[in-house]
């Protein structure tokens, strides 16, 4: 049997709680309806017998606190709720202990913003991460020996998972139970919570939102000259021009700022506008392009794709309200 422990602190999300709770236990269910033993045991622990949660709207009492559990097969890192680094502060006391349990073989896997606390145990040094693409910013510069890949669903590196944000927790709960139990059963569980069992990327849901909380003035002008302009064609001379810096000096401090090259960040701005565009308008993928600056209908698609993860087509008929109504 595999013993799963889901942690649980004051700040921890009651929903990546008790959503990969309930999967676990259904799959137990599904083994049993087929003559099969239970494969998990399924334990909430915390550092007390009682905690509050959601600002005191709920209280749930842990089965077991961690002080009393030696040993486990598999950790779940919920997501932390409100603000991260007041969750982190009162997370602290589970840090060694995920450590050690990782060291005599456990597995860890962190639920949307739960790889702040995942990433504190060091465990993912030179690694892969994903978390919530609103959080990436942060995490990027609190933790850089991780290497974040934010357009991930799932990363699965030697018994360490981490997932993206919010409700793609659950494909990551599925991976592992596919991982666990078999295909079957994975299956069976994405239809009884109704989950798109096979999303691997956020890229389509990410809205760019230029990193701005740095303080090199600058560069400030730089991103917001192209968030104003956008509409046309914006070259790294015309920015070093109007900034009066060398093309060297601002492409290393504007990178280090907001952690896209000049050109990445030209072709977000861009490619958030055409978004935008096909979101609320009619307009075909043409008069969008034209639009946002771009006039090449190749490259256009190109840097799309290579952002969103779709093409403007799929783009436009997946979050246009009309033509989702088709």
């Amino acid at each position: 049997m595999k013993h799963v422990t889901i942690l649980a602190n004051a700040t921890s999300n009651l929903g990546s709680i008790d959503n990969p709770r309930r999967a676990f236990l259904a799959v137990n269910d599904f083994l049993q309806q087929n003559g099969e033993s239970p494969l998990f045991k399924v334990e909430i622990a915390g550092c007390s017998k009682s905690i509050l949660l959601e600002n005191g709207v709920c209280t749930i009492h842990p089965d077991v606190e961690i002080k009393n559990l030696k040993k486990t097969d598999l950790i779940i890192i919920p997501a932390i709720e409100g603000d991260i680094k007041k969750g982190m502060e009162q997370s602290q006391q589970y840090i060694d202990w995920i450590v050690q349990q990782y060291k005599n073989g456990a597995e860890v896997a962190s639920l949307c913003v739960g790889a702040f606390l995942l990433a504190a145990t060091g465990l993912l040094d030179g690694k892969s991460c994903s978390t919530h693409w609103r959080a990436a910013a942060d995490f990027a510069q609190m933790f850089p020996e991780v290497n974040l890949v934010t357009e991930k669903v799932i990363t699965d590196e030697q018994g360490i998972y981490t997932s993206g944000g919010a409700f793609s927790s659950a494909n990551l709960i599925l991976y592992i139970i596919e991982k666990y139990v078999g295909r079957e059963a994975a299956i069976h569980c994405a239809k009884n919570f109704q989950v798109d069992l096979d999303r691997h990327t956020q890229s389509p849901f990410i809205i760019f939102e230029g990193q701005k909380g740095h303080q090199d003035e600058q560069v400030k002008q730089a991103q917001e000259f192209i968030e104003k302009n956008y509409r046309e064609r914006i070259t790294v001379d015309q920015l070093t021009s109007l900034l009066a810096l060398s093309r060297r000096n601002l492409e290393r401090r504007f990178k280090r700022a907001t952690a896209n090259t000049l050109i990445q960040y030209i072709q977000r701005v861009k490619i958030e506008a055409a978004k935008k565009h096909f979101e609320a308008s009619g307009k075909n993928v043409n008069e969008v392009m034209y639009d946002v600056g771009y006039s090449d209908t190749k490259s256009f698609r190109t840097v799309f794709r290579e952002i969103t993860g779709l093409s403007p087509v799929e783009y436009r008929n997946k979050y246009n309200k009309t033509m989702a109504m088709n």
